[in-house]
């Protein structure tokens, strides 16, 4: 069986909670407590192994991409679900029948500066990325190949 092709995200965090400094510090870690289901579905099922996706501080000064992680192994239930000191606790969820998903992200690179949301929004190349379409607020967003392209040359 062939492998899929590579496929990239944006993973939204807020740098008070879990910042880039936090990840690269770490190497790695369960992207855990996401409660949307269309971000967990895409967390459970569509991501893969290897898959690149940039790290997103959001509710910052500024809010933007900081870097890039990688997805690592398969999805897991998320535990946190189960911890009832865990802001992100689902009494709904258990380990005989998890509702929640992470995937491990690995550190790649922290980006010399944050590539501000205003810089984003005013690219060409990137008026349709989900990130920057109104009202969108999920945690975990695709990102096209040509969207990464563009972005990587930002960073730059």
């Amino acid at each position: 069986m062939a492998a899929k092709p590579k496929q990239y995200w944006l993973l939204k965090s807020e740098p008070t909670a879990y910042s880039i400094d936090d990840l690269a510090r770490d190497k790695k870690t369960d992207w855990t407590g996401v409660r949307n289901f269309q971000a967990r579905n895409t967390l459970r099922t569509l991501m893969q192994d290897g898959d690149q996706a940039f790290f997103y501080h959001s509710s910052a000064d500024p809010t933007g991409i900081a870097g890039i992680c990688e997805i690592s192994g398969e999805a897991l239930p998320d535990q946190s679900a189960w911890d009832k000191k865990d802001d992100h606790y689902d009494p709904k969820s258990s380990p005989a029948n998890p509702l929640w998903y992470c995937r491990t992200v690995k550190f790649v690179k922290k980006f010399k500066e944050v590539i501000p949301l205003a810089d984003l929004r005013n690219t060409k190349g990137l008026e349709k990325m989900v990130l920057l379409q109104k009202g969108s607020r999920l945690s975990v967003q695709p990102v096209t190949e040509k969207e990464w392209e563009v972005i990587m040359k930002l960073a730059k």
